[in-house]
């Protein structure tokens, strides 16, 4: 049962996996495409790039997987750059910028749920993006980068047109590529398969029964034999009681029989036989009648006594 409850989730894993896998690009990467981000102002922005990976695809911040965002905007690539949070709040603070709340895992196009962009406090963004020095990632039409390299790190992403002008919309589509993922589902078919078959092994053999032998002091005997739920030990093993009525008739005639050889029953158990009374030794015993010998013939003389 313990090869069980372990192989058959690791079975169940790899399968999944594995199915997953038939689903994969030409170059071993998933990709998505994400509903077009609108918004009347001059950026999209994730405000903690770590944190919504962490919440929506785990997947893609563990071993050497690596993240592909590419952008197109209606003129043409669009800018996307990773760039600590304090930098990216200070410099879009007077811009209007609408930020990605949730981006949700289904089939077909990725829904994005965004936060309406506020209006400009400050004239906007000014300055061409690609200008700005606190980029950690940029690139632009797309960006690819490892996210288990920069965990930990609070860093923002920024998607707008490279000159940075408002009414934005982007077409946006994310593709991740993990090297891990071919050998983890097959070591868990492989591993799942093996714990299954040695459960069933181990299941379907026959076992033999054990005979258990209790040896105990005979003061022990009454504690013994409640704990088996029985009143005495002395019928453990015994054949099965006969039917009442055959149990009457046979004990009577094996009383008959008794009494009729051995005479008498003692009002004790004797030591040995050398402690039996002389009448039960007696013959014919008392009780049995001795056979009738036959009549001689005339003139011939009597049998011998054998």
């Amino acid at each position: 049962m313990l090869l069980l409850t372990v192989g058959v989730p690791a079975l169940l894993a790899g399968v999944g996996l594995w199915v997953a896998a038939e689903h994969a690009d030409p170059d071993g990467g998933f990709g998505a495409r994400v509903e077009t981000l609108r918004t009347p102002g001059q950026a999209v922005l994730v405000t903690d790039v770590d944190r919504l990976l962490r919440a929506e695809a785990p997947f893609a911040r563990t071993g050497s997987a690596r993240l592909r965002l590419t952008a197109r905007t209606a003129d043409g690539p669009a800018f996307l750059g990773l760039a600590p949070r304090e930098e990216v709040g200070r410099w879009l603070a007077g811009a209007p910028h609408a930020t990605v709340e949730r981006i949700a895992l289904t089939r077909g196009p990725l829904p994005v749920r965004l936060a309406p962009a506020g209006p400009a406090t400050a004239g906007g963004v000014t300055v061409a993006p690609a200008d700005q020095g606190f980029w950690v990632r940029e690139g632009i039409g797309a960006l690819e980068w490892s996210p288990a390299d920069l965990a930990g790190q609070s860093l923002s992403l920024v998607v707008m047109r490279p000159d940075g002008r408002a009414e934005l919309a982007v077409t946006l589509r994310a593709e991740v590529r993990a090297g891990w993922f071919p050998g983890v589902a097959w070591a868990l078919l492989a591993g799942g398969l093996l714990l299954v078959a040695l459960a069933g092994v181990l299941l379907l053999r026959r076992v033999r029964p054990r005979e258990v032998v209790f040896v105990v002091e005979p003061d022990q005997v009454p504690v013994l034999a409640g704990r088996l739920g029985v009143t005495s030990l002395s019928g453990l093993g015994a054949p099965p009681p006969l039917p009442e009525r055959q149990l009457v008739a046979v004990g009577s005639a094996h009383a008959e029989r008794g009494r009729a050889a051995i005479g008498p029953v003692p009002s004790r158990r004797p030591a040995t036989l050398a402690d039996l009374p002389d009448a039960a030794w007696s013959w014919p015993p008392v009780g049995v009648a001795e056979t009738p010998r036959p009549a001689p013939v005339d003139g011939a003389a009597p049998p011998a006594d054998a």
